[in-house]
C-alpha cells in the first residue's frame, strides 16, 4: 500500500519542495489523498488552463494554493493512501476536464494502480494453453514498441526473439543525434505508464535521456537478452502449407533463414529518412547529409551551412548550429505553427524531483494533468465544420481561434522584425501539419545576422551550393532536414502473404490495416505503430498507442493458441468497413482536408494519422472481437 513519506521532513523542507509543484496536479493530488475537493474550488481556471504551465495562474493564485496544500499534506503522515474510487476519481476529473468524465472512468483508472501493479500485464500463460511444439514470436524492432512487445511476451512465457538491425536499442532515439534531439511531448508522458519514470531531468528530455531509459527498461525487465543486434530482416513470406513465416536475415553471421509462427513489426514510422529528389542533389561537392543520420566527422565551426526543411527536427538543430556556423542558410517551404511551451528546454526542479518520488499519486495526477487535453480539447480544434465555412486559413470556428491565439504568440517575438511576419506566420489551418512547441528560439535564431531565410522554391542543388529563386547560394555543408518517409510502412522489407500476395503490391501506396495492426492475407503478421496510429496532439504519446495495440496484440495470440488453430487473419470486410471510417474522420480534419500537404496527408490520404480520439483506440483495443478474424 503505498503511504505518505515524511517521516523526517520539517515543515520548512515540505513548503521548499512544495515551491516546484505544478499546480494543477498538486491540488489533484491533495483532493486524492485528503477525500476533500474543496480545494479544487480555489483554483481559477481559465479557458485552455490544461495547455498552460501551472495552469496559467498568477504567482499569487499559485502560493496561496500551495499554503492550502501544505496545511492539508502536513496532517497525513504515515496515513495508508488507496487508488481513488470511482466516486472520487470522477469528481476530481470532472472538474479538471470541465465535463462529466463517467464514460472515461475505466481508461482513467489505469493510471492509478498502486506501484507494482500492472492492469495491461497478460493475465495468461502461454503454458497453460498447450501450444504447439517450437511455437515462437519474432519481434522486429527494438525501439519503444519492439521492447514493450518483447517485456509482454516474456510476461505471458511465450517463446520469442527480437531482431534489431542497429548496433543498440532504441530505434529512432539511438539513431537520430542531430545536435539539440529531444521530445515534444513531455517527459512524463514519454515513458511506459507501468515504468514511469520519477527522475526525468528535463521537462522535454533530451536523446540521451530518452535513450536511458530504454536501455534501464531492457536491462530491468531482462528482455536485452532475447535481443539479436546487427541482424536486419529483409524478407518474410507466409507459407500456406506450414502456416509458418520463413524470414530471410542478415547480420554478424552473414544471411540466415528463420522460421517462427508469428511477427511482431515494431519497425515505426520515423525510420526512413527521406531525401526530396531536387535536381542536382548528388551533384554537390561539399559535406552533405541528413539530419536523422547526422555526421559527427563534418566540423560545422566556421563553415557555411544550408539546411534544407524547417520541420521538428530542423526546428531543434538549427538554433544549435547558429553561431558555431559562419552563417547558416535556411530553405523553407512551409513555416510551422508554433505552440508557446516557455519551459521547453527547462529542467524539472529539485522539489518536483522529490514530489515525484514521495508524494503518493502525484506522478500519476500530474500524468493525467498532461493526458488530460488530449482526451478532451485538442482534437475538437483539428475537426473541419462545414457551416463555418472552412478554408485554407482555418477549418472551424475554434481552429479560427487557435489560429489567432498563436498568432498573437508570434507576432510578440516579431516586433522588431516584421520583415519575417510573411515568412513565418503560416497561412494554413492550424493542425494541417505538425504544431511545434516554442520557447522563444526558433524566431530568436532567425533574427540573427548570421542566419538567413529563403522562401524562394529550390529550383536545384549545384557543385557550390544551391539555387532557389534564381539566386544561387553558395556553401560548404548541406543538411537535409527533410523529416521520414512515414507512410512507406515495413520498408525496405519484402513482406509475401498467403497466396504469394505482395503487402506492398496490395497496399499500392495507400497502407492500411485494421486498428493499425493487422491485414488481410497476411496471417499471424501484427503491427506495431502501423498504419493510421500516429497522434495528433490527442493525447499521451506514441507510447501510450503503443501499450494499447501490444495489449491487443497479445490478446490475439492468446486467441490463437487457444484456439488450437495455426493461424489467424482479420477478415476483409472487417478490415475495409474500419479502413472507411478511419478515411472519413482523417478527411474530416485539418490536415485531410488542407491543401498545405507534409506527411500527414501524402496523395490525398493520411496513411498515418489517427483522427479520433485517444479513448476510442483504447476502446477498440482492450480485447480481441474473434469475430473480427478467420481461424485458420
Amino acid at each position: 500500500m503505498a503511504r505518505a513519506s515524511f517521516p523526517d521532513l520539517d515543515e520548512d523542507a515540505l513548503r521548499e519542495h512544495l515551491a516546484d509543484a505544478e499546480i494543477p496536479a498538486l491540488v489533484m493530488t491533495v483532493a486524492h489523498l485528503t477525500g476533500d475537493v474543496s480545494l479544487l474550488g480555489e483554483l481559477p481556471r481559465s479557458p485552455g488552463w490544461l495547455f498552460a504551465p501551472q495552469g496559467g495562474l498568477t504567482p499569487e493564485q499559485q502560493e496561496s494554493l500551495r499554503e492550502r496544500a501544505f496545511l492539508a499534506l502536513r496532517g497525513l503522515r504515515g496515513r495508508e493512501v488507496r487508488p481513488p474510487g470511482d466516486d472520487l476519481l470522477r469528481a476530481i476529473t470532472t472538474w479538471a476536464m470541465g465535463s462529466d468524465t463517467a464514460e472515461l472512468l475505466p481508461l482513467l483508472a489505469e493510471g492509478f494502480a498502486l506501484p507494482g501493479e500492472d492492469p495491461r500485464a497478460p493475465r495468461w500463460n502461454f503454458t497453460e494453453l498447450s501450444p504447439p511444439e517450437g511455437f515462437r514470436v519474432v519481434v522486429i524492432g527494438a525501439g519503444f514498441s519492439g521492447l514493450l512487445a518483447a517485456r509482454r511476451l516474456a510476461e505471458a512465457g511465450v517463446p520469442f526473439v527480437v531482431y534489431e538491425k542497429n548496433t543498440d536499442l532504441g530505434g529512432t532515439w539511438f539513431e537520430n543525434t542531430y545536435p539539440g534531439c529531444r521530445t515534444d511531448v513531455a517527459s512524463h508522458l514519454y515513458d511506459y505508464s507501468f515504468a514511469p519514470r520519477a527522475d526525468w531531468p528535463d521537462h522535454f528530455s533530451t536523446r540521451d535521456d530518452v535513450l536511458d531509459y530504454l536501455r534501464a527498461f531492457a536491462e530491468e525487465s531482462g528482455v536485452v537478452e532475447h535481443i539479436r543486434f546487427g541482424v536486419e530482416v529483409g524478407t518474410m513470406r507466409w507459407d500456406d502449407r506450414d502456416s509458418l513465416w520463413h524470414l530471410g536475415t542478415s547480420g554478424p553471421d552473414g544471411e540466415r533463414a528463420v522460421t517462427c509462427n508469428a511477427v511482431i513489426s515494431a519497425v515505426g514510422q520515423l525510420n526512413r529518412p527521406s531525401t526530396p529528389d531536387i535536381p542536382g542533389r548528388d551533384a554537390f561537392a561539399g559535406a552533405a547529409f541528413h539530419s536523422a543520420a547526422w555526421d559527427h566527422s563534418v566540423d560545422l565551426a566556421g563553415r557555411r551551412v544550408a539546411v534544407v526543411g524547417t520541420g521538428a527536427s530542423a526546428y531543434q538543430f538549427i538554433p544549435e548550429i547558429a553561431g558555431v556556423a559562419a552563417e547558416v542558410v535556411v530553405f523553407q517551404r512551409t513555416p510551422p505553427w508554433l505552440r508557446p511551451t516557455p519551459h521547453y528546454h527547462d529542467p524539472v526542479p529539485a522539489g518536483a524531483h522529490w514530489l515525484h518520488r514521495h508524494l503518493p499519486h502525484y506522478s500519476r495526477w500530474h500524468r493525467f494533468w498532461l493526458f488530460a487535453p488530449g482526451l478532451r480539447g485538442i482534437l475538437e480544434g483539428w475537426v473541419v465544420d462545414p457551416d463555418h465555412p472552412p478554408t485554407e486559413r482555418a477549418v472551424s470556428a475554434l481552429n479560427e481561434d487557435l489560429r489567432a491565439s498563436l498568432a498573437a504568440a508570434m507576432e510578440a517575438q516579431l516586433a522588431d522584425a516584421p520583415e519575417l511576419r510573411g515568412a513565418v506566420i503560416p497561412r494554413y489551418p492550424v493542425g494541417a501539419k505538425r504544431v511545434l512547441r516554442d520557447n522563444g528560439r526558433w524566431i530568436a535564431t532567425l533574427k540573427r545576422d548570421d542566419v538567413r531565410l529563403v522562401t524562394e522554391p529550390i529550383e536545384r542543388i549545384t557543385p557550390t551550393g544551391v539555387v532557389a529563386g534564381g539566386a544561387a547560394v553558395d556553401v560548404d555543408v548541406l543538411i537535409f532536414a527533410t523529416g521520414f518517409r512515414a507512410s512507406h510502412f515495413l520498408a525496405p522489407m519484402v513482406v509475401t502473404g498467403r497466396a504469394g500476395a505482395d503487402l506492398h503490391a496490395t497496399w499500392n501506396g495507400e497502407p492500411r490495416a485494421y486498428l493499425g495492426i493487422a491485414v488481410p492475407d497476411f496471417p499471424n503478421l501484427f503491427c506495431l505503430y502501423g498504419p493510421n496510429t500516429n497522434l495528433v496532439g490527442q493525447g499521451g504519446s506514441i507510447v501510450y498507442f503503443s501499450e494499447c495495440a501490444t495489449s491487443y496484440v497479445l490478446d490475439a495470440i492468446r486467441l490463437l493458441l487457444d484456439s488450437g488453430k495455426s493461424a489467424l487473419q482479420v477478415r476483409r470486410d472487417v478490415h475495409d468497413r474500419y479502413n472507411e471510417w478511419i478515411d472519413s474522420g482523417n478527411r474530416n480534419r485539418a490536415w485531410g482536408w488542407s491543401k498545405v500537404g507534409g506527411w500527414y496527408n501524402q496523395g490525398g490520404r493520411s496513411a498515418v494519422n489517427w483522427p479520433y480520439s485517444a479513448q476510442e483506440y483504447w476502446q477498440r483495443t482492450r480485447v480481441v472481437d474473434p469475430e473480427d478474424y478467420e481461424m485458420l
